[in-house]
Order: C-alpha cells, then structure tokens, then sequence
C-alpha cells in the first residue's frame, strides 16, 4: 500500500465528505478509494469513518489522522513547490469566482492581458453572488466583498468600493428630492435581497464616523444586478449601488445623487482561498495579476471617480469600464468551506 497516496485518499474523502466525489476530483475509480480507505483502516488497526448508506462521519481516530494528515501533506507540497515552482511556467485549468458585476465590468475587458502573460492557464470564470463551497465546487480561489469571517479562508486585500445613493430624475420629479435620512421614510426603494435568506439588504450611512442602518420600504426586491439598475433608472426608486456601476448614469444624468453628505460605508474586496491548500503558482500569478489591476485605477480602490489615472492600461480600463452597459449592484459576500 502507497501509504502517502492513502493519506491523499483519505483527506479528500474527509474534505468532500463523498468516496464519489473524492473519486471525481483525484481522477480515481470509485472502487479503487473505497479500496484505499479500507486497507488503510486495516494498516492502522482503527477505524477512520464511519459510514451508513447516505453519509459519512469521522470517528475520533479519524478526526486525529486527518489533522495530522493534513500537516504533513501540506508540508509535502510546500517542499515540492519550493523547487518546482522557479522552473515551472504557471499552466493548466483555474478555477475562480466572481460577482458578476466585477466579472463583467472589471475583469472581462482585461482578461486578453492575462491571457497575454500567461497562455499556458486555462481560466474557467464563474460569475455569481451565491455561496460557493471552495472545497466540494473544486474552486480555486473566489473574488468577494466584506469582511472576512471564516477563519478557514485566506484573504488578500486587492481594492474597496465606495457606494452611493441615487434615483432617475423622473422618481425625484414625483416623490422629491430626499434632504435627510429621516424623509427616507416617505420614499421608495428598489432593494437587493440576499439569495440564501430571501432578506433585504439594509441601507447603511456613515454619520458622523458611525454607521446607521435603515430598512427601507420598498417598491421591489431584486436579487440580479442587471435589473436593480435597469428599474432604478426606469424610476421606480431610489438604490444604494456601487460608485462604480452607477458613475457613467450619474455623468449622462440618467441618475442623481442624493444625499452625497451622507455616504454608505465603503466596502473591501478581497480574493480568497482555502487555508489548507498549498497556494499554487497558477492562483498566486493571478492574485498578484488582479491585485495590479485594481491599483491601476482609484476607482477601483475606494475612489469617487474624480481622480485623473495617469497609467496608460489604467486610462483604457476605466474608460472600458466606463463604457459597458451598467446596470446593478454588488452585493456583500457570503462565504462557505
């Protein structure tokens, strides 16, 4: 028995909690993890899993070999990156996700200068705001807002939002302009609401270096990108979105802002990936390619799109963002391991 493979075995097992997803993703027959995970019980003289016919469990034998497992397969790779890596050119298929407004609106027009530097990586590109399992997904790595909370993920911070608070001209014409955030009462929002609970996202402003929230009522609720901007712009409502999705409706005069005094908090967007999974090149070459992207252009960083950008790529992305058709929200993330 291939004692180190048996580990591998076992830890994707635990990982996937599925001898047949543990199959797919090693490129193994079904028979042949079952196989491992038995002679491997039968090496050690414990049992590891406990299995019934819908899932499995670790016992607590398990639960100790996994975690030293782990330590070492970790070791194991980072021992074999240390040498590979210099001769090696980043290749083969990466997997990441996005929101769909940064896929569309920040990384597709710049994708051909990926592809550039780095031909021999394949990207498989998911675009969506809905929880991902990195683990059982089989994703690399994911691009989301807000702040971290499992401890299980690693973050690299690569740029922050600022958001904003506007309507059509047609909405203000029949409802007014709001002056406070009291008169918000008397007004109505298209809301962003959150795919796994079904709940509104609430509105929040930043008074005096303190954030209030506000539920607002709402005219209605949507959980797509493309059509909160294309209601908010019909003038069905008021919308808190991202400074940069809305900036070229506030510049054409489609919207207005309202209530600039009182800003929404900003948000930090970070890429992440699986705390127990040795950083390869392939996502390390494409965090430090998108970590670049959003220093190129302060808007991407927080800015309120009145800063000039002096680099020549950061002049074409942000007048190629500026461009495409914009109609959405970037909502908060939401992650899972």
């Amino acid at each position: 028995m291939d004692r180190f493979q048996a580990m591998q075995v076992f830890a994707r097992v635990v990982e996937v909690n599925s001898f047949t997803r543990a199959a797919d993703t090693l490129g193994l027959p079904r028979t042949t993890v079952t196989t491992t995970i038995q002679n491997l019980e039968r090496h050690l003289g414990v049992r590891l899993l406990n299995r019934t016919t819908r899932r499995i469990s670790l016992t607590p034998d398990g639960a100790a070999y996994y975690e030293h497992s782990k330590r070492i397969l970790a070791d194991v790779e980072e021992t074999e990156a240390c040498f590979q890596e210099a001769a090696v050119r980043p290749q083969g298929r990466l997997r990441i996700d996005v929101p769909a407004s940064v896929g569309q609106l920040i990384l597709l027009p710049a994708l051909c200068e990926f592809h550039t530097r780095y031909p021999d990586i394949e990207l498989v590109l998911g675009m969506s705001d809905r929880r991902v399992d990195l683990v059982q997904e089989a994703v690399d790595c994911v691009i989301r807002g807000g702040d971290l909370e499992d401890s299980t993920l690693v973050a690299r911070r690569i740029g922050s939002f600022q958001f904003l608070t506007c309507a059509a001209p047609s909405y203000l014409e029949r409802y007014g302009v709001p002056h406070s955030l009291e008169e918000l009462a008397n007004h109505k929002a298209v809301n962003y609401f959150a795919s796994r609970s079904g709940r509104d996202y609430a509105w929040d402003f930043v008074v005096g270096g303190e954030v209030r929230e506000i539920n607002m009522p709402g005219a209605v609720s949507v959980n797509d990108w493309n059509a909160h901007m294309t209601l908010a712009r019909q003038g069905v409502g008021l919308i808190q979105t991202a400074r940069f999705i809305a900036l070229p409706h506030i510049q054409s005069g489609e919207l207005l802002e309202v209530l600039p005094q009182w800003k929404p908090r900003s948000l930090p967007i970070s890429l992440l990936y699986p705390q127990s999974r040795q950083l390869s090149p392939k996502v390390r070459v494409f965090s430090d390619w998108v970590a670049e992207l959003f220093s190129r252009c302060p808007l991407l960083r927080g800015g309120d799109g009145t800063e000039s950008c002096h680099d020549v790529q950061c002049a074409e992305l942000h007048e190629a963002a500026l461009r495409a058709p914009r109609r959405g929200e970037l909502v908060e993330a939401e992650y899972v391991m």
